[in-house]
């Protein structure tokens, strides 16, 4: 693998397995799952063990793209390569990454690659559901952030 990308989100349950199995699908489509290695980790302890939220696993179901991964906290071990890119749901995840590790080079909010919306955090769906809208902003910003990858990393 020459690059990681870890998706970052709170607890690991809603948003960034969601944005992990999507960003997968789309290294699988485009031909670079053995150049880009794809993950996902919360800020918090939470929901560590815990499989994803039945709505961020039924919203995958109805796109036909599975997620069987756990729930787990993102750790000093994540950022062992200097070429993994963490991509954050918001800008809480973006603070409370830089409390616990300081700066990253490859630090990002996911949604600054969106091209279809104007929102710059993606909302938790955790306690206000909305999946279905999480899951277009996923989308959408998980397109950006590959090809970002890709020229960044020169892959492809």
């Amino acid at each position: 693998m020459s690059v990681r990308v870890v998706m970052l989100c709170q607890g690991n349950i809603c948003r960034s397995p969601m944005a992990e199995a999507v960003f997968q699908d789309m290294v699988d489509s485009a031909g670079l799952s053995e150049e880009i290695a794809v993950d996902s980790a919360g800020t918090s302890s939470w929901h560590v063990g815990e499989l994803a939220h039945p709505g961020t696993r039924a919203v995958l179901r109805q796109h036909n793209l599975s997620y069987a991964g756990m729930a787990r906290q993102i750790q000093q071990s994540d950022l062992s390569k200097a070429d993994t890119y963490i991509f954050a749901m918001d800008d809480r995840n973006l603070a409370d990454f830089r409390r616990r590790f300081g700066e990253w080079s490859k630090l990002y909010r996911l949604l600054d690659f969106a091209e279809e919306s104007e929102a710059r955090n993606v909302p938790d769906p955790y306690y206000s559901g909305g999946f279905d809208y999480v899951y277009r902003l996923v989308e959408d910003g998980c397109h950006g952030a590959l090809a970002f990858v890709c020229q960044d990393a020169g892959i492809g």
